[in-house]
């Protein structure tokens, strides 16, 4: 391991340990997007077996080495720039491992060393991408190795001059090559939906057919869009707070205009295919359109205080007006419905018995998961609730 800044290059790195993550991958694109099925069926042919480890007594001048159980093919460990550092590692499985059976022999899968560098934040944690280079190896037993050596030894001397030197010259040693970070993948739990809570917020209902009293607005949801007056350092935040660290230092010194600059072909260009279109996507801040959109009103409360109104005021007239709210759908559920309205409410779900909407000759038909999968978009609605006879709940009528 070398420190190949430039001189006066980096100066905060004087005296400071980084980071290095050590992977190794696929190298064809066509398994790299196979990759989680490929290495969970070797951990159920080799159970209890790491793809790559770290031969500890061979290293020299690493620090707190680390292997995470649930990445077999992932090391890491920390060291210091300035002092001698070396690192060995172990590869356990073998390319032939990821071909099919008629394709045995030498001709086993291409891999790929890849090594990333971070640098330590304000915070104190190894985030900061430095750098990151790679290798492509193929691994084989002993005597495949030596079979593959020999074959490829012979072919290379049935060359004529002319066809040698499209070829690479053999070295003593492999030199990585600086590269693209490799992608984090990130998993995120799903969380609960904001309208399932622990507390049972109640609301007073007249007698017969009525509303609920108080009529909040739903909270809205946090928009975190790059601005073009945002410094480099708040475009920096923007990146990290966005899954985006990887490529913060590519764009170290950009604002948020400068980003807002960019082309779509100048990110995928910068940050390949995936990651490009995401942050695409993310600069111009397109939000997915829902499945479904349906408007409500709560007719009997704005009526009566519509009525009230008029009748203090002395005014006659049958002119109404009335605020609606819009729901967005996208499962499609009468679970789902029953959450956004009861959001909407600011009650518990477990406060709303059952959802009904009003059909012919004014019946009252239950809603189902294909009901709203069958509602027309933007439909309009008036709600009425209707206190329930065995418990505290409610029932909800869409006219």
């Amino acid at each position: 391991m070398l420190d190949n800044r430039k001189l006066g290059e980096l100066p905060e790195l004087t005296g400071k340990l980084v980071k290095s993550t050590f992977r190794v991958v696929f190298h064809d694109r066509r398994l790299q997007y196979s990759e989680h099925q490929q290495l969970e069926g070797w951990r159920w042919n080799r159970p209890g077996d790491r793809i790559l480890d770290i031969d500890i007594p061979m290293s020299v001048g690493i620090i707190d080495p680390r292997a995470n159980p649930t990445q077999l093919n992932t090391v890491e460990f920390l060291w210091d720039p300035s002092k001698r550092t070396s690192v060995f590692i172990q590869v356990h499985c073998i390319s032939t491992e990821f071909t099919m059976r008629k394709h045995g022999g030498e001709k086993g899968v291409p891999f790929r060393i890849q090594i990333d560098t971070f640098k330590e934040n304000e915070n104190g944690e190894y985030t900061e991408h430095l750098h990151s280079a790679s290798c492509q190896i193929k691994v084989f037993k002993p005597k495949g190795a030596d079979r593959k050596q020999k074959t490829d030894r012979e072919k290379m001397e049935k060359r004529t001059p002319q066809e040698k030197e499209k070829y690479q010259p053999s070295y003593e040693t492999t030199i990585l090559t600086e590269c693209s970070p490799w992608p984090e993948i990130t998993y995120v739990p799903n969380a609960p939906s904001p309208g399932f809570n622990s507390s049972h917020n109640s609301f007073t209902i007249a007698e017969g057919n009525g509303s609920p009293n108080h009529q909040p607005e739903p909270p809205s949801p946090i928009v975190d869009n790059l601005l073009p007056t945002s410094t480099p350092q708040e475009a920096q935040q923007w990146l990290h707070r966005n899954r985006f660290a990887a490529f913060s230092r590519l764009f170290t010194n950009f604002s948020g205009a400068d980003l807002l600059k960019l082309t779509r072909d100048d990110v995928i260009q910068i940050c390949g295919p995936a990651d490009g279109i995401r942050l695409f996507n993310a600069l111009k801040g397109r939000v997915v359109r829902p499945r479904l959109t349906i408007y409500v009103c709560q007719e009997s409360q704005q009526l009566r205080e519509h009525q009230q109104q008029k009748h203090e005021n002395g005014e006659q007239g049958n002119g109404s007006f009335f605020v609606y709210h819009a729901i967005y759908l996208e499962e499609l559920t009468s679970l789902e419905l029953t959450e956004k309205l009861a959001l909407l409410f600011n009650i518990s779900p477990h406060q709303i018995n059952q959802i009904y909407k009003q059909g012919p000759t004014g019946i009252h038909v239950l809603i189902s998961d294909e009901m709203i999968q069958n509602f027309q978009d933007e439909s309009c609605f008036v709600l009425d609730t209707m206190k329930a006879e065995t418990n505290d709940g409610y029932h909800i009528i869409l006219k």
